[in-house]
C-alpha cells in the first residue's frame, strides 16, 4: 500500500511512517522544510517537499497520483496564531482532500481533534476555539466529498510510550492518548472498511488496538 501523508514531519506522522515501513507499505510524507527529509528517510519514508499553504490542487494531486490512501496529519501547532490555524488546519486539509479526489485516491483518513463537535465550548481558551472551528470546518468539507473518509479525533496527545490499549468510539469523554497509539490506530484504520464514513474519537482505554478496530 502506498500512503501519502500530509504533515509528514509531525510527531504522529513520523511514528506512522515507521509503522507503515515496518509492515512493508510505502510511506510518502509531504514536508515544507527540506531539512526534515533526512528524518523521514530514517523512518523509512520518502519525502516530498511541498508547502500546502502555498500550493494549488493540481500540484498536490500529482503527488497523490498512484497512492492507495491519503492521511492528513498536518497542523499549524500551538502558538501559531489564528490565521495559520485557518490556512493549515482547515485550508490545507480541504486542499489535500480535493487533490485526493482529483487524483482518484478514495481512501482518506483525517486527523481531527476531540472537541471538534463543540467548537464554541466556553470552557476552552479562545485560541483553542479557533483551532476547533478550523478542525470542524475541515471535517465538514471532507464529509461532503465523494471519498472513503474516516475522521479520527484523538484526545490530549502525550509522548508517553504507547500501551496498545485504547477506547475507540463515536464519542468518548476527554482523556489522554500517547502519540504512539494514535499512529498505530491510524495504521489499522487504513485497512478497516468498517471505519469508512465514520467519525471516531480516541483516548487511552482497556481494549487492544486490533480488537477496537475489529469491533467497528
Amino acid at each position: 500500500m502506498r500512503v501519502v501523508i500530509a504533515g509528514g514531519h509531525g510527531q504522529i506522522a513520523l511514528r506512522l511512517e515507521r509503522l507503515l515501513a515496518a509492515r512493508g507499505d510505502e510511506a510518502v510524507g509531504i514536508i515544507r522544510n527540506p531539512a526534515h527529509a533526512a528524518d523521514l528517510e530514517a523512518a523509512g519514508a520518502q519525502a516530498v517537499v511541498l508547502d500546502l499553504e502555498n500550493s494549488d490542487v493540481d500540484t498536490v494531486a500529482e503527488v497523490l497520483k498512484g497512492a492507495d490512501a491519503a492521511v492528513f496529519a498536518a497542523g499549524a501547532g500551538p502558538g501559531s496564531g489564528t490565521a495559520r490555524k485557518d490556512t493549515v488546519d482547515r485550508g490545507a486539509a480541504a486542499l489535500f482532500a480535493e487533490a485526493a479526489e482529483r487524483a482518484g485516491v478514495r481512501r482518506h483518513v483525517q486527523v481531527g481533534s476531540i472537541g471538534a463537535d463543540n467548537p464554541e465550548n466556553p470552557d476552552v481558551t479562545e485560541e483553542f476555539r479557533h483551532y476547533l472551528r478550523a478542525k470542524r470546518a475541515a471535517e465538514d468539507d471532507l464529509k461532503a466529498r465523494d471519498l472513503d473518509w474516516t475522521i479520527l479525533r484523538p484526545g490530549q496527545l502525550t509522548d508517553d510510550p504507547g500501551t496498545g490499549q485504547v477506547l475507540l468510539a463515536k464519542r468518548t469523554d476527554r482523556g489522554p492518548i500517547p502519540r504512539d497509539d494514535v499512529a498505530a490506530v491510524l495504521a489499522g484504520l487504513l485497512e478497516a472498511p468498517a471505519s469508512v464514513r465514520r467519525t471516531l474519537t480516541l483516548i487511552s482505554g482497556e481494549t487492544a488496538i486490533g480488537e477496537a478496530i475489529s469491533a467497528l
